[in-house]
């Protein structure tokens, strides 16, 4: 086994979704194994924030990254890209691979996220997270980054974002 890559879907989403089970079959076919934690559950919890229960799922992701066995890597959309960014700082990990990134949650939150080998992928008219902080944030990071014309939910981009990550994972 190569490594681990553990899958971390966005808001409101889920484990089965679209984009992350396109990255499971990527990196199953280099020979990392996979999972994709379900976060569901906190993200129905409306009463803790907008966006549910976000300390909870940096917990649920460090756990499990955590009990991996093999070097991780991180993928994420969107709020699952958030979450990869911060456990990366609290638990090694080989690499990162960001959709949809939001590089700045809110005012207090910003994205950071350890200085590892990453990839973005992001739409350049994503309704949600300017394209142009994404650019900046990845200029300052020397990442990767690979600019689609899409929205936030980059539907029209799943195989060239299973691409993205393959191509990382080959480099790792």
């Amino acid at each position: 086994m190569r490594g681990h890559c553990i899958l971390s879907h966005g808001f409101e989403s889920g484990p089965d979704a679209t984009k992350v089970t396109a990255l499971a079959d990527a990196a199953e076919r280099l020979g990392f194994s996979h999972e994709r934690p379900d976060y569901t559950d906190l993200d129905a919890m409306r009463h803790v924030s907008p966006l549910g229960d976000v300390a909870a799922r940096v917990q649920r992701l460090r756990e499990r990254v955590r009990a991996a066995t093999a070097p991780v890597v991180l993928a994420g959309s969107s709020l699952g890209a958030w979450i990869s960014g911060h456990v990366s700082l609290q638990a090694p990990v080989r690499g990162l691979f960001l959709m949809a990134p939001p590089v700045r949650l809110n005012a207090e939150h910003p994205l950071e996220a350890a200085h590892v080998p990453t990839s973005i992928v992001h739409g350049w008219d994503d309704e949600l997270i300017p394209a142009d902080d994404v650019v900046a944030w990845a200029h300052r990071r020397r990442a990767t980054l690979l600019l689609v014309d899409d929205g936030h939910r980059l539907s029209h981009h799943v195989d060239a974002s299973a691409h993205a990550f393959a191509a990382l994972l080959e480099r790792l």
